[in-house]
């Protein structure tokens, strides 16, 4: 078993909310399996344990309830993208205003790329 295939297994056994099939994590969209791996990374060095991770998404699912989200599965990975930005700025990874400017350049960049090409991040979307 290859060690992504094996990180993968034990995040979803123990993260039992995963959206999964037979053959493991389930994903809608790309963005959905690279937030994935980027948490199976970020585990596997150290920057927060399983207990950690499930309990801020826990958390994280249930604002996102009390706030109206109807939890159908749809918006797992919203929640899931959520709580890793939420834990890595409380874990010093990187700061919350590091996030929204990335945020508005990805942003920036999507509008300004023809549909159906890669988006490329440039020095002038961080305005």
């Amino acid at each position: 078993m290859s060690g992504d295939r094996a990180a993968a297994v034990v995040a979803v056994a123990s993260v039992p909310t995963i959206p999964r099939d037979a053959d493991g994590p389930v994903f809608r969209a790309p963005w959905e399996a690279q937030a994935f791996a980027m948490t199976v990374t970020l585990h596997e060095r150290g920057v927060f344990t399983w207990a950690e991770w499930a309990d801020a998404l826990a958390a994280e699912i249930k604002r996102a309830q009390a706030a109206g989200d109807p939890d159908t599965g749809e918006t797992y990975y919203q929640h899931w993208l959520a709580t890793l930005e939420n834990l890595i700025a409380e874990k010093g990874v990187t700061t919350r205003s590091d996030l929204h400017r990335y945020r508005n350049a990805w942003d920036h960049a999507a509008d300004r790329t023809p549909h159906g090409q890669p988006i490329e991040l440039k020095p002038g979307d961080f305005r």
